[in-house]
């Protein structure tokens, strides 16, 4: 076998094998190159077009790469940025979207959104099994976010054991979202959704679903 025939398979083998890789860096293709203008055939020498056009892809590949790491890197900084500014939070009240609450010793604290032109405004306690065991009566508040406490009487006067209860609102003949309000006991981040905050008697939820703080 002439020696340019083994540089040829040699050639083909370190591309077989850089083709198993994710992505190829500049010194991937700077190396392919090499390779490529040892081994070219002496009597039909590489185009210097094509050599430049090949350059040219290397520098986009490089640019490409180097402006991915700086994203990273922003990346990385805004979440570090976004959970020391959270931080600040702890200790704090915050008012969250929930179709269940829990009802402590003083009680529970919630709210609702109250659309445009919503009509009178009614709040049910419920069980698991959905029986309604308390109904509050808001009347009828102006358009926005309205505060209500439960003190965990039932309707029919008795005190209601500490626990978890469904929540669910109508204004006029229109089901509304209900919140509950918890305070803060940390914070966190996951990798795709960003920033959560644990609020106690609720768990954990996601930062940009926090609707008030105070």
């Amino acid at each position: 076998m002439s020696d340019m025939a083994i540089g040829n398979a040699a050639s083909a083998a370190k591309a077989a094998s850089l083709g198993k890789e994710k992505t190829l860096g500049q010194a991937d293709f700077l190396s392919l190159l090499v390779q490529q203008m040892r081994n070219q055939d002496p009597t039909k020498p590489m185009d210097s077009s094509q050599m430049v056009s090949q350059l040219a892809q290397i520098s986009q590949v490089s640019a490409t790469q180097a402006l991915q790491t700086s994203f990273d890197d922003l990346g990385k900084s805004l979440q570090g940025n976004q959970i020391l500014q959270a931080s600040g939070m702890i200790g704090r009240d915050v008012v969250v979207p929930s179709e269940a609450g829990t009802l402590a010793a003083s009680g529970m604290d919630g709210a609702v959104n109250v659309p445009d032109g919503g009509g009178q405004v009614f709040v049910k306690i419920t069980d698991a099994s959905g029986t309604v065991l308390r109904t509050i009566d808001l009347g009828k508040p102006s358009p926005g976010l309205v505060r209500f406490h439960w003190d965990g009487i039932g309707d029919n006067g008795e005190a209601l054991a500490p626990g978890t209860y469904g929540l669910a609102a109508q204004a006029g003949n229109t089901a509304v979202a209900t919140y509950v309000s918890g305070k803060v006991t940390g914070v966190g981040m996951t990798g795709a959704d960003g920033t959560y905050l644990d609020v106690d008697g609720f768990g954990g939820v996601l930062l940009s679903q926090v609707a008030q703080i105070n």
